[in-house]
């Protein structure tokens, strides 16, 4: 099955922890602090692969994650950093967030890898915070978190130009004349399942790739059948051909159908309607020369106004159809070059964890508060001052300390050690 749509959960890797140790050598018996830093965690990394067409290998496997950093060792050993994860997508592939629907990434003309998560960075080691107050510092820096996000993976069809009409008005016989695709051609009543891809090439031209839209019924942009999955393909389109039964074979009337069309558009993206158009009236062969002139005649006296010109053709004899092709090919030289790209509209934004202070629980009834924002604070701090005890309670309330250590369960009369100060906690 053609799969263009598929919903991932994407995480980067946790930055490894630093680590606390001494030095403890013969001879060195007070050996200074050597923890080392903990690794990098993976990146999430999305490329475009040409070898692939398809979201296939993201419909059966919903997670991907990037490797984890390491925890620093001992002797200022630096922890391995975590494996990135590159996920290969083809060209033309949006990545919006899941729960707003909003762009986060066009791969459209990424030529280079892109990193849509970073990995947390790694932890500091207790080396890095000895200082001639505090020469042996037990706390280490933990590594910075990973990221996460839920992502919607949608394909759509790069294309110059997308060949939309009701099923049965000829396109997949259009398309096959004029381009180097093989579609599947039969009277089917539903509709072709896949879009169809073909290169036009022209003597004289650069040529341009076309796109068989499936079959568009009333009530697409509603969701009816497959719409949306068929709709969100002409947004990356150029310029768009509405191909009609200009002789009615199955009595339909071509002006109704590209209103019906043209309305169904409009509800999905009203901005698909500002894009050059223009009319393939097809079957001609299979009219009278008086019927074809008042056909056409109407078309044009129609749509031509609205400067969307009308051509009448036949798919299967080739009249008409090299007027049309260079009238489309005129139009796309006065349009910038490079597939249409979609404005990033979501921006992520995870921050960085605040760092410099850590809680610990090393037994029942005692909890410890460290790191070098602690320790610059308590350098500064005349505790024994009533001014500088009331500093010290908003120091640990703004900065969350309190907070934490009540979701970690602290109890009143419990000790909050803060290095060789110790307080009994009370509420």
């Amino acid at each position: 099955m053609f799969a263009d749509r598929a919903n991932i959960i994407i995480r980067s890797g946790k930055g490894g922890d630093g680590h606390v140790s001494f030095r403890r050598e013969l001879y060195v018996p007070n050996g200074g602090p050597d923890g080392g830093d903990g690794g990098r965690g993976g990146d999430v990394i999305f490329v475009v692969d040409e070898g692939i067409n398809t979201l296939s290998d993201y419909r059966h496997r919903r997670k991907f994650k990037a490797g984890d950093g390491q925890e620093g060792g001992r002797r200022k050993c630096h922890g391995a950093d975590g494996e990135d994860i590159i996920l290969k997508v083809p060209a033309g592939t949006v990545v919006k967030d899941k729960e707003s629907g909003k762009v986060i990434l066009d791969m459209s003309n990424k030529k280079e890898p892109v990193v849509l998560l970073k990995g947390g960075r790694g932890g500091k080691g207790n080396q890095h915070y000895a200082t001639p107050t505090m020469q042996a510092p037990k706390y280490a820096q933990p590594g910075g978190k990973a990221q996460e996000l839920e992502v919607m993976l949608e394909l759509k069809v790069i294309a110059d130009v997308g060949l939309v009409g009701f099923p049965n008005v000829g396109k997949s016989t259009f398309l096959s004349r004029v381009t180097n695709a093989n579609p599947k051609i039969a009277n089917y009543h539903f509709t072709t399942l896949n879009p169809n891809l073909g290169v036009v090439d022209m003597d004289g031209s650069k040529g341009f790739v076309i796109a068989d839209i499936p079959g568009i019924i009333e009530g697409a942009s509603e969701g009816v059948g497959l719409g949306f999955e068929f709709l969100r393909h002409i947004e990356r389109t150029k310029v768009m051909i509405h191909m009609v039964d200009g002789a009615s074979v199955e009595g339909r009337d071509p002006i109704v159908d590209i209103h019906a069309i043209t309305d169904e558009l409009k509800k999905y993206n009203k901005e698909i309607l500002e894009k050059p158009q223009v009319i393939a009236a097809n079957k001609m062969d299979a009219m009278s020369e008086t019927d074809r002139e008042t056909v056409i005649d109407l078309l044009k006296e129609e749509f031509e106004p609205e400067g969307i010109k009308v051509f009448p053709i036949s798919a299967v004899s080739g009249e008409g159809v090299k007027e049309l092709l260079w009238h489309v090919q005129g139009l796309l030289d006065e349009l910038p070059e490079g597939a249409t790209e979609f404005e990033q509209e979501y921006e992520l934004n995870f921050g960085e964890e605040e760092g410099g202070i850590f809680i610990g629980h090393p037994e029942e009834g005692l909890y410890t508060v460290e790191g070098p924002k602690v320790e610059r604070m308590l350098g500064y701090t005349n505790l024994e001052s009533e001014r500088g005890f009331d500093f010290f309670q908003k120091f640990m309330k703004e900065n969350g300390v309190i907070e934490r250590l009540t979701e970690m369960g602290i109890e009143e009369g419990d000790t909050v050690r803060l290095y060789n100060l110790e307080f009994d906690y009370y509420r």
